[in-house]
């Protein structure tokens, strides 16, 4: 299957107990959501999605399918216990203000679960230390179609802008191999060896600070 019908199961230990209403933004054909259904049987489930040819197939996994670009119909949106914006932000052209107006139509104690790519991975960083080059992709961290980049400190950032308090925190994407130098590295070489990072955000007054980030190794990545 494409990447439009992947299961994110690597979120997991992010999901809430007890949900009854769940947004996901760029959901493709509604894999996710429908996953989520074994979780909150009971929970209504909308998906916004920009690509066309999705919609039938995303109305038939979810309770409530709109079309469209998130900035255009963010009025048609309700309100949630649980937004997921998994490899969306890094796409738009202001996440920040994105997600700002996203966080106003959570519930209290709403969550938000996001993913972003980390430019910072060795893939990226080596060939810009040793040969001063990048190169873009059809997929992957340097998809041509990215218009922001982020590390570690920038995506914490950018929802403790939207007044979200990062409570926990995955990295993904390590290979095998990659979870060995990290275990031998003790940790040090993570921020290198992570493709995306996974973050949990929860709403919080604005003056709240926060606090250092103790980042687990995702254990089961989205499955397609």
């Amino acid at each position: 299957m494409d990447y439009f019908h992947w299961v994110r199961r690597e979120i997991h230990p992010l999901l809430p107990k007890q949900c009854s209403s769940i947004l996901e933004v760029g959901a493709g054909a509604g894999a996710t959501l429908r996953w989520l259904k074994g979780y909150y049987p009971n929970a209504e489930t909308t998906g916004v999605e920009i690509n066309p040819a999705l919609s039938d197939e995303l109305g038939r996994n979810v309770d409530r399918a709109i079309i469209g670009s998130v900035d255009e119909i963010i009025v048609q949106l309700k309100k949630y216990d649980l937004i997921l914006l998994l490899d969306v932000l890094e796409h738009l052209p202001d996440p920040s203000a994105t997600l700002q107006s996203l966080a106003k139509t959570l519930n209290p104690g709403g969550r938000v679960i996001i993913s972003v790519p980390n430019i910072a991975h060795f893939s990226v960083s080596l060939p810009l230390l040793l040969h001063r080059r990048f190169d873009y992709q059809e997929a992957g961290i340097l998809d041509r179609t990215h218009l922001k980049f982020f590390v570690e400190d920038t995506a914490i950032k950018l929802l403790s802008d939207a007044g979200l308090k990062v409570t926990d925190a995955l990295i993904s994407g390590m290979e095998r191999r990659a979870k060995i130098f990290n275990f031998f590295s003790r940790g040090l070489l993570r921020h290198y060896l992570a493709r995306q990072y996974i973050m949990l955000g929860q709403l919080s007054d604005r003056h709240f600070g926060q606090q250092a980030i103790r980042w687990q190794v995702a254990t089961d990545e989205g499955a397609k």
